[in-house]
């Protein structure tokens, strides 16, 4: 259903932009400006990677350095059939995660320091396995996708704010371009926002079961939202176009599940995953069956994941 509705919101974000290119510059305009967009987007794409991690300095973490979260994330991978991915630390305070990469075999996955403190193991398993779903729905293919759209939009409008566009090729008139050149970018900006947050439920419901229990990461979310909205993320500050990347978002003041926002409310993903816990336990559901052993559920005894620092611990981890 969510990529179902994934993809309605990507064909509508696609007529808008052929509406707008109608409106203002005619097919020519619209045509250079698309170009443009995917030549610019499609850039960004194969260095998406590289331009997320460097934006928040992230730091590469390898087996030697934090065998513990290293073996963590590899086990997951293959929970999830996927490539062991890159692993990276962010130095800041504030608890958060994010993946990047144009494909699962090019795939990163950051957590913070924040993250790394405050966490349990099944926690931070939870997180993980959220970002390890993004990957596997290649979620950073479908938001540039949306960006690039968006991005022509913009373009467009722009085109018509200092051009004048096709005023008399619509029959709408002026009143047809003043309508493309403020009203579409915004409703283009809601639809790709209403994109990133139907991607982060889905996720949270796949990292869930390759995790092998919701809980964890609704846990996890109960302890991060509060202390993410109020320690301020430097680097998220100043690109604030990649808050979207987050499990939460990392804009201080960013909280609410309304049209602006990029990710849905806490509380809503908490009940959905505490309701996809109740069905487990109620229909006897067990992960999907995977190339490898699951990640154990709480209850069902000692932990197998690798042991991380709890909050507090500083004698292991890569924050040592």
């Amino acid at each position: 259903m969510n990529m179902m509705k994934t993809a309605m919101l990507l064909a509508a974000m696609t007529a808008l932009f052929m509406g707008v290119g109608w409106l203002i510059g005619g097919t020519g305009g619209a045509l250079i400006a698309l170009v443009v967009a995917i030549g610019t987007n499609l850039f960004a794409w194969w260095n998406s990677d590289k331009m997320a991690l460097g934006m928040h300095n992230a730091e590469p973490v390898t087996r030697a350095s934090a065998p513990e979260l290293h073996d963590m994330v590899a086990q997951l991978a293959q929970n999830a059939g996927l490539p062991m991915p890159k692993v990276y630390l962010i130095r800041t305070p504030q608890p958060n995660a994010f993946a990047t990469g144009r494909s699962p075999d090019n795939a990163a996955v950051a957590v913070t320091e924040g993250l790394m403190r405050n966490l349990s193991r099944e926690e931070l398993a939870g997180v993980i396995a959220h970002e390890l779903a993004h990957v596997k729905h290649r979620d950073t293919l479908i938001m540039t996708i949306a960006a690039t759209v968006a991005g022509a939009i913009s373009m467009l409008a722009q085109f018509g704010l200092f051009f004048g566009g096709g005023r008399d090729r619509n029959p709408l008139g002026i009143v047809g371009v003043l309508l493309a050149v403020f009203l579409a970018p915004i409703a283009a900006m809601l639809i790709q926002m209403m994109i990133s947050r139907t991607r982060e439920y889905s996720a949270d419901r796949e990292g869930a079961e390759i995790c092998g229990n919701p809980l964890w990461l609704s846990s996890a979310l109960a302890k991060i939202a509060s202390p993410a909205l109020h320690t301020e993320m430097a680097s998220a500050e100043r690109n604030p176009a990649s808050a979207h990347l987050f499990i939460v978002n990392p804009l201080s003041g960013k909280r609410m599940d309304s049209l602006f926002s990029t990710h849905p409310a806490t509380e809503n993903r908490i009940a959905a995953l505490e309701q996809m816990a109740a069905e487990m336990g109620q229909q006897g559901f067990a992960p999907r069956p995977r190339a490898a052993a699951s990640a154990p559920r709480a209850s069902a005894g000692p932990s197998r994941l690798p042991r991380t620092g709890h909050r507090g611990d500083r004698s292991s981890g890569p924050w040592a």
